[in-house]
């Protein structure tokens, strides 16, 4: 048989079953009712309902089928006009009949059902032979501890080694009692904890803050039930503020209805634990803003310790403090409004009752049913939670909502020293601040030092023009008076060479008296109008080359002086050594000097 889709609506005095029963005959379906009680058969549909309250049959009773839609539309009268029907969207809940509660553990049947029926037929032998037993360490299993929804599982993650590192952080759970677990957790998250991440969220936080903007869909649905507070219990009851999706009510009808039996330690951590899932699921949802990623598997189950670290709180203030540890800690985003943000639409949640809550839940199992290794996790915990919610008591809810309002959680809880960071980086930040006005105001008093500095430099520049003017002035008398000049350096060149002249044209000895120098003058002018005229315009042009290299800059004058005396030299030194080639030599080096030419032409003559 197959379970048709459906869903119950209900007004004052009628309870409305609408139920989905495509390419089934209309003419061939029996419907019952009584009390608490519905049963609907359209072959090869069947669907048996246990009710919130009781119907009756009276007359007023209808049916109706929709051929385009395939839809059976049932109203049934209720036993109580007025009664409000609570839990109408728990789906799960209502398809199965409720059951005696025993001591009887629930057994899941994993053989095959031949092979057991086929063991019970077999007889007994009762001639087996006995042996004593005897206890021994090596036969005795090792203690598992216990995990999950409730703490009934044990043993899972024997079977999935290879999964277990992509799931939970712990290793080994089956042999970690829950104190070790705490303990490896807390010291996992102080050293994973980095000061220069917070502080850096903690001072740029625009991102931060543009995600705290975002409201889900659960304070639009908190606002409208807040504004319905002056009105009764019941009539706030009839006002829907959780509505399901079609795909959240076919994930309702899959689920198999259990009954859970907790005593009162487990259904304590079950709550706390659904605290702790839910303020992990409230961080998804606020930080990518409504939106599903690939991320969004492994924040929900990285943030809730309850579901990474298969942790079982004692109080609700623990499971806080785990949680903004974790969120410090792993997270992209690690801020402690975050934290603050996510106790608050917790508490939102909570408070919107057993649908949202639900909703949320759903969510979140198939969100692990989209990721490869987290649908471990839902086996786990996720699918519990779903179908147990549905029984749980608003009153329930409402008073952990209250709980979880009242409880406070700062920043001293964390275990950070989180003050302390900020309140160094704050006066290193101070620090900083006060060492860039000081360069601010440096700089401001810069611009006047580099305007003397300019008007020096203005200075200097004009007083370079003007030493600049001047050479070129000195330049240009040079220019002007170089025939003066030329005048003067040929008496100087004459006075210089008259000694060494004769009337006749000889070199004379360098005892030679000053006073029959300056008696000789005539005789040198004479001498120079004797000599050739091209052996005068080659003197003339000697002078003149001595005369440019006076006037070039000392290092130039220098070197070139230089080069002369050396060549000089040289021309001493083979005239002394080469006394056959004399002649050739002169003749070659005339041409080059000729002064040289006169002295050794004279020399030659002496």
């Amino acid at each position: 048989m197959i379970t048709p889709a459906f869903e119950l609506t209900q007004d004052p005095d009628f309870l409305t079953i609408i139920i989905k029963v495509p390419y089934a005959r209309a003419s061939e379906f029996d419907v019952y009712f009584e009390g608490e009680d519905f049963k609907f058969y359209a072959k090869p549909y069947f669907l048996r309902l246990t009710l919130p309250g009781r119907i009756v049959e009276d007359g007023r009773e209808k049916a109706s089928y929709n051929t385009d839609k395939g839809t059976f539309t049932i109203r049934l009268p209720k036993e109580i006009p007025g009664q409000y029907f609570e839990g109408l969207d728990m789906l799960t809940s209502l398809l199965a009949p409720k059951k005696s509660r025993s001591a009887k553990p629930l057994v899941e049947e994993i053989a095959a059902s031949a092979e057991l029926s086929e063991e019970e037929e077999e007889e007994f032998d009762w001639e087996i032979e006995q042996t004593p037993y005897q206890e021994s360490v090596e036969n005795t299993l090792p203690l598992q501890h216990c995990y999950g929804f409730g703490n009934l599982r044990s043993g899972v993650f024997e079977r999935l080694q290879d999964e277990l590192s992509d799931v939970i952080d712990i290793k080994d759970p089956d042999q970690t009692p829950a104190d070790e677990r705490r303990r490896k957790r807390l010291a996992a998250e102080t050293a994973k904890f980095d000061p220069d991440h917070y502080l850096a969220d903690f001072f740029e936080d625009e991102a931060i803050q543009h995600v705290l903007k975002y409201k889900p869909w659960w304070v639009d649905a908190h606002r409208k039930m807040s504004a319905l507070q002056g009105e009764s219990h019941q009539e706030r009851d009839t006002h829907t503020f959780v509505v399901f999706s079609e795909e959240e009510r076919e994930q309702l009808r899959k689920f198999t209805n259990k009954s859970y039996l907790l005593d009162k330690r487990s259904r304590h951590h079950v709550y706390l634990g659904l605290i702790d899932i839910l303020l992990a699921y409230c961080y998804e949802i606020c930080i990518n803003e409504g939106d599903k990623n690939v991320e969004s598997s492994w924040n929900v189950r990285k943030l809730s310790a309850t579901l990474c670290w298969l942790e079982s709180f004692t109080s609700i203030h623990d499971v806080l403090v785990s949680f903004g540890r974790r969120v410090l800690c792993y997270p992209l985003h690690r801020h402690f409004g975050l934290v603050t943000r996510a106790c608050s639409d917790t508490v939102m949640i909570l408070q919107l009752g057993r649908a949202a809550v639900l909703k949320c839940l759903l969510d979140i199992h198939k969100i692990f049913m989209e990721n490869d290794p987290a649908y471990i996790l839902n086996d786990l915990f996720i699918t519990d939670y779903c179908i147990w919610i549905q029984k749980t008591k608003s009153k329930k809810l409402a008073a952990l909502s209250e709980s979880l309002q009242k409880t406070t959680l700062a920043k001293s809880h964390i275990g950070f020293e989180l003050e302390e960071l900020e309140a160094a980086a704050v006066l290193v930040q101070e620090e900083e601040s006060a060492l860039k006005a000081a360069g601010t105001v440096s700089k401001q008093q810069l611009p006047s030092s580099e305007s003397e500095t300019s008007d020096s430099e203005e200075s200097s520049s004009t007083s370079s023009s003007e030493t600049e003017g001047s050479d070129s002035d000195e330049q240009e008398s040079s220019t002007s008076e170089d025939g003066k000049i030329n005048s003067v350096q040929g008496t100087l060149q004459e006075e210089r060479t008259a000694p060494l002249i004769d009337c006749n044209g000889l070199r004379q000895g360098t005892n030679t008296s000053t006073s029959e120098v300056s008696d000789e003058k005539s005789k040198v002018s004479l001498q120079f109008t004797s000599v050739p005229g091209t052996l005068i315009e080659e003197l003339e042009k000697q002078m003149n080359t001595a005369i440019r290299l006076s006037e070039q800059p000392e290092g130039l004058a220098t070197a070139s002086c230089i080069l002369q005396e050396q060549e000089e030299n040289c021309v001493y030194d083979r005239l002394s050594k080469d006394t056959t080639g004399k002649g050739n030599f002169l003749e070659a080096s005339s041409k080059t000097n000729p002064l040289l030419f006169l002295c050794s032409t004279n020399d030659d003559e002496d």
